[in-house]
């Protein structure tokens, strides 16, 4: 079900135990597995899956060469030397996807003994991630619907704040006043009121949700440094820690200049500055996958894909509604096979269909399973869906409110032009 994509390549040298010599070529992993190109010949010399490696050291051959070195069952050592563009860029990158497989993966043996029920599965996880997709654009939505909240109260005590500027400048604009009036010394506490309800409104628009969280190797300037973290997305913007959950920089929503998207599996996140360098980190992830969409949804105007993330896009992955289509294209096979297909005189056909009748691929456990999946990727539609018009009604009575405001703010700029 799921494709082998080449993660990164890095020219190494391959250690031949049997020949006791070095061969120099390139280094490939991908989502899967792990596999040497020789230089010479241009074949695979080693190639083995990633869920069989049993251990990855760093260690040196000959006390000289600084080498990685992995252990595959049935105990077979793998070294690899030379390594460019240094050892510990490719042992993170390594362990990451290693490790993240081994998490993800922890039953292949059970996958490898109902393979019966292949498509009952594999429609049910498909579903299960179109559900999780439509979680967090829901989650999403939330939080955006929290900020237009506070964003509307922010205005109506911006409203109220500039009534009270009238009534002030109608005081002052009076021919019989007194800077020194009873009521002019009672409006400061008015506004000291107002300018506290003002910060907890302003407190309440710094709430922030996190919508995803993922494991990932970073690396800032140079791919000569990298190390262990994670990034954080959240609506108001992103963060990467390193491995020991310090921070090493947010990225406010608006400070993103662009996301460059340059495999299935790696991103760049940059913020441009005027007269000092920009930041810029570099992010390769086995999780990747799943923050891109999310990317693409939050940041559609400054994201770009590559050419190879492009290529990748184009024949690796299909959209969500070719998705959907497979899906249930592969749902209604079994079906349409048992409805159209009728016995013909030979008995070699009507054993065919009592076999299709009596094995079907789509269990009742998966069936059920799916049907309480498609209830709630309803309810969450419907959510989605009422979410969005209360949040189109909330930006143009805000665009109305902030309209108002500009109008009220320059007609008060004149008067007080004409007092002084």
């Amino acid at each position: 079900m799921s494709r082998d994509f080449c993660v990164h390549t890095w020219p190494c040298s391959y250690y031949l135990e049997l020949e006791k010599r070095w061969v120099p070529g390139k280094l490939w992993l991908t989502s899967l597995s792990l596999k040497f190109l020789t230089d010479k010949t241009g074949d695979f010399l080693v190639s083995f899956p990633l869920a069989d490696i049993i251990e990855i050291k760093k260690e040196a051959s000959y006390f000289i060469f600084s080498s990685v070195t992995i252990l595959e069952k049935g105990h077979v050592k793998h070294w690899f030397s030379s390594l460019q563009p240094n050892r510990n860029v490719v042992f993170h990158i390594i362990e990451h996807f290693w490790r993240e497989l081994l998490l993800s993966q922890p039953g292949g043996a059970v996958e490898a003994s109902s393979s019966r029920m292949t498509k009952g599965k594999e429609l049910t996880g498909l579903m299960a991630c179109s559900q999780k997709r439509l979680e967090d654009a829901a989650r999403v939505l939330h939080y955006q619907g929290e900020q237009l909240d506070s964003i509307t109260s922010s205005l109506d005590n911006m409203e109220s704040d500039l009534d009270v500027a009238d009534r002030l400048l109608k005081e002052l604009e009076s021919h019989s006043w007194w800077p020194f009036s009873f009521k002019l010394w009672k409006m400061p506490s008015d506004t000291n009121s107002r300018g506290g309800s003002s910060m907890a409104s302003t407190k309440a628009l710094g709430k922030e949700g996190i919508v995803i969280r993922i494991p990932a190797v970073i690396s800032q300037g140079t791919e000569s440094h990298v190390k262990p973290g994670r990034l954080t997305i959240l609506v108001s913007g992103l963060e990467i820690h390193d491995s020991n959950s310090l921070l090493l920089h947010r990225f406010e929503r608006e400070d993103i200049d662009d996301i460059k998207v340059h495999t299935h599996y790696e991103v760049s996140i940059r913020q441009r500055f005027i007269g000092k360098p920009d930041i810029t980190f570099r992010l390769i992830s086995a999780k990747m996958p799943e923050v891109v969409p999310i990317l693409e949804m939050q940041f559609s105007k400054k994201i770009e894909f590559l050419e190879d993330a492009l290529m990748l896009r184009s024949t690796g992955t299909s959209s969500p509604a070719e998705k959907g289509y497979s899906v249930w294209q592969a749902a209604s096979r079994p079906v349409d096979c048992a409805r159209h297909r009728e016995p013909s005189s030979g008995n070699q056909e009507g054993r065919l269909l009592q076999l299709q009748m009596s094995e079907p691929l789509i269990s009742e456990e998966d069936t059920q399973e799916l049907r309480q999946i498609l209830g709630k990727l309803k309810g969450l539609a419907l959510d989605a869906e009422a979410e969005l018009e209360r949040q189109d009604e909330a930006l143009d009575g805000i665009a109305t409110a902030v309209d108002r405001a500009i109008l009220t703010i320059d007609k008060h700029n004149r008067r007080v032009k004409k007092l002084t």
